[in-house]
């Protein structure tokens, strides 16, 4: 098989994990900067070209799409859709999950367990928003952040009616959501491929930080996830469209909650973490997967 990974950086952990699986399968891998893609867009032709050559012959290809360029990055992910190839993520799904506020609101159209969320446009209610989700202690999100960046823990409600003026007045798009004291500053990472949940790690925040992320100085560790919180992981992942993803979960006290899908997940932590080669179970599914022509968004944008 001919493989392409849109990436901008091939010395990525990720990228270059990815490559190597395809390398050890026996396929052609080629990294692909997105940003470097020019498109030529008709009926009939539709083509990529790239470095001054044209893009073809490719059986399927694995998105990286950061959140910096989702716009352009997915344009090229369309238009490899229009040219007939497999994608594991498609554009109309990365573009989904990489909307807070549209995510969120497709995942509880499902009944997906989340934490209750305001969002609102004017700060004219701000203390209505803030009991919506039963007051403080609680979570402000800007709806453009990512890893961890752009999330605000208010303590007090003083606290919170400020950083709600404040994010307006960067004419921020926020969201406000309950704060699940008892996951204490963890979470869990659920890697979805297909219909299956092939690694789960724990991730805790730092001393005194209520974010789990990896990029904020969180640690790693094995977990046993439960049988509904991997039914919850695999539902959301079909929710979203996406064949390859992370799901962020808070163990509650209603039970599982999802925080994010993440399109492009990393696969550093998890991988050291586990110890499994989820790069190489990526390229096994896209070995019994990948069609010509296979694509739920070909002709519909």
């Amino acid at each position: 098989m001919k493989i392409g990974i849109l990436s901008r950086r091939k010395e990525l952990y990720s990228t270059s994990s990815m490559v190597r699986a395809c390398e050890e399968r026996g396929h052609e891998v080629q990294v692909i900067n997105p940003l470097r893609c020019y498109m030529n867009i008709t009926s009939h032709n539709p083509s990529i070209l790239y470095k001054g050559e044209a893009l073809e012959g490719f059986d399927a290809i694995i998105p990286r799409i950061g959140a910096s360029i989702t716009f352009y990055g997915c344009a090229v992910v369309r238009q490899f859709e229009m040219m007939g190839v497999y994608c594991v993520n498609e554009s109309v799904s990365i573009t989904r999950s990489r909307d807070k506020l549209r995510s969120l609101q497709l995942l509880a159209r499902k009944g997906i367990g989340l934490p209750v969320t305001a969002f609102a446009h004017s700060t004219k209610y701000t203390e209505d928003l803030i009991n919506v989700v039963g007051g403080a202690p609680l979570v402000i999100k800007l709806l453009e952040g990512t890893q961890g960046k752009g999330v605000v823990l208010a303590e007090t409600k003083n606290t919170a009616a400020s950083i709600i003026e404040a994010f307006k007045g960067l004419n921020a798009n926020i969201l406000v959501q309950e704060f699940i004291a008892e996951a204490s500053g963890s979470d869990i990472r659920c890697l979805v491929i297909g219909d299956k949940v092939i690694a789960s790690m724990k991730r805790q925040g730092r001393e005194g930080d209520f974010r789990s992320n990896l990029h904020q100085g969180g640690t790693a560790s094995l977990i046993t996830i439960t049988p509904e919180e991997r039914s919850t992981a695999v539902r959301s992942a079909k929710i979203m469209g996406l064949g390859f993803c992370g799901v962020d979960i808070l163990r509650s006290k209603h039970g599982p909650v999802v925080m994010e899908v993440n399109s492009s997940p990393g696969l550093e932590g998890i991988e050291k973490t586990t110890g499994k080669d989820v790069a190489g179970k990526l390229i096994a599914f896209i070995e019994k997967n990948a069609k010509h022509g296979k694509t739920k968004t070909k002709g519909r944008g």
